[in-house]
């Protein structure tokens, strides 16, 4: 008879794994994208001449996983917009990379406020199961609201560790493809890269995984996309899943 699930083989070796936040453990990438597309439009529609922004194929491609700055910066260069950088405390707007950035993070806010953040069932199943098996996870992102999140949908009682965007500032930590953060939490669960393995959903994170040297990285696409999948490999991803919850399997009772 079937017993209780249990890690896929390819977790079986490893001693720690570490997640992603938006789009592997919480589905609030498409709030980020929405928020981008708000504050990209305007910031296009200033200059003039310019379509608007993709929130799929540009989101994935320029601003997921990377911080808001670094994101901001390679949208706008992708599409030849040069905006002085600007201050940190600029007023969201249009006039400079912080200013879009800033806006972007007032119009993801507004959206958290109006809530419908959730975490993904099958990420969520993987999680309880590695608790099961007491092997310690820990969740990075390059957003500042990543633990808010993680908190508001209860998964924080399923990780070791968090580091989030506030955490890389205060530690001065690059953001992806620089494996830094995802080296940081593995430092925090105590598990050298080269026996823990990385789930992330964006190629900058995936690309961080694997020059981070970690014994396993996997790309999370939900799109289901061949096209995505072989970008991901490409990356550097060692095998590409739809959904986290297919690292389970079946154990025997």
């Amino acid at each position: 008879m079937s017993g209780a699930p249990s890690p896929a083989a390819c977790l079986r070796s490893l001693r720690a794994v570490v997640f992603d936040t938006d789009g592997v453990i919480t589905d609030s990438a498409r709030e980020h994208a929405a928020a981008w597309k708000g504050a990209f439009d305007a910031a296009l529609a200033a200059v003039g001449g310019q379509r608007p922004f993709d929130p799929q194929a540009e989101y994935l491609r320029y601003v997921d996983g990377r911080s808001r700055q670094d994101g901001a910066a390679a949208f706008l260069a992708s599409r030849g917009v040069r905006l002085p950088l600007g201050e940190p405390d600029d007023a969201p707007g249009t006039g400079t990379v912080r200013a879009v950035a800033a806006r972007k993070d007032e119009l993801f806010t507004a959206g958290l406020r109006r809530g419908g953040v959730t975490a993904w069932p099958g990420t969520v199943r993987l999680l309880e199961v590695l608790r099961r098996e007491r092997v310690p996870c820990a969740a990075v992102s390059a957003s500042r609201h990543a633990t808010e999140l993680l908190s508001a949908t209860g998964v924080c009682a399923l990780l070791e560790t968090v580091v989030d965007g506030n955490e890389a500032h205060r530690l001065g930590l690059p953001g992806k493809p620089d494996p830094a953060l995802f080296l940081e939490a593995a430092r925090r669960l105590g598990v050298p890269a080269g026996d823990s393995a990385v789930v992330e959903d964006a190629l900058a994170g995936v690309e961080a995984g694997r020059r981070g040297g970690f014994a396993l990285v996997v790309g999370v696409d939900r799109t289901n996309s061949p096209a995505r999948a072989a970008e991901m490999r490409r990356s550097g991803a060692d095998l590409v899943v739809a959904d986290p919850g297919e690292l389970l399997t079946c154990g025997e009772g």
